[in-house]
């Protein structure tokens, strides 16, 4: 078991579907992964990508100390169909002084309670609804996540309307306040972006800003504004 050691990236409890993706997704980024789990074929098939795996019954503060998870700048809590678990879990976590914890919830109701304690609230099934959404509606949104006071960051892949105009002339700021935070072009990310980078046709555009600003960016891209 992990103790008194160095700060781990992340720490993941409950492989479920959505947590064995989650784990792997990060494992595979490089990141630094502790996962704990009570079922010990999924403790077993999870460690051909991370050595910090661990069974765990009972979820109690002493059997999360022991496993280390107090040792993981976020933690996310992914057994949200189980309330009383997901909750108590969540409350010994944040207990332990873990600096950001993330909750999985499957109700409206779990979340409120999920933030009261003081974390971070996730609902996979919703906010992933929401992501199609959004690609089905605009044909030049490539992918989007809906975060709070309607604000998106989206992917948008650029049209022969903004090609050949530099980041400066774009000013995408001044005219959608929209924020360019990554450009994506021919399989390599650019996240430094100067003035003078010239935007070209299919590039993909990391943005970041308010949904109603977005969807008007987006009707002059498709030449409907």
């Amino acid at each position: 078991m992990l103790q008194h050691k160095a700060i781990i990236e992340f720490g993941i409890i409950g492989l479920g579907r959505f947590g064995f993706a989650l784990a792997k997704t990060l494992a595979d980024a490089g990141k630094e992964v502790l996962v704990i789990d009570n079922n010990e074929s999924k403790i077993k098939q999870i460690r051909n990508i991370t050595e910090n795996a661990f069974v765990v019954g009972p979820l109690d503060k002493e059997s999360l100390e022991d496993a280390g998870i107090q040792n993981c700048g976020t933690v996310i809590v992914c057994i949200g169909e189980k309330v009383d678990v997901s909750i108590l879990t969540t409350l010994n976590v944040i207990s332990m002084g873990v600096p950001r914890v993330i909750a999985k919830a499957f109700s409206y109701e779990q979340g409120l309670i999920l933030e009261k304690i003081g974390a971070e609230v996730i609902y996979p099934e919703n906010d992933m609804a929401i992501r199609l959404a959004n690609r089905l509606i605009s044909s030049s949104t490539v992918d989007s996540i809906e975060l709070k006071g309607d604000i998106n960051i989206s992917e948008v892949k650029l049209t022969n309307k903004i090609a050949g105009q530099t980041v400066l002339e774009a000013n995408l700021r001044q005219k959608y306040k929209l924020n360019i935070i990554a450009i994506e072009r021919e399989g390599d990310t650019i996240t430094e972006i100067t003035p003078d980078y010239v935007l070209r046709e299919d590039d993909k555009v990391v943005v970041v800003g308010k949904k109603d600003e977005l969807k008007k960016f987006e009707l002059f891209l498709r030449g409907l504004r």
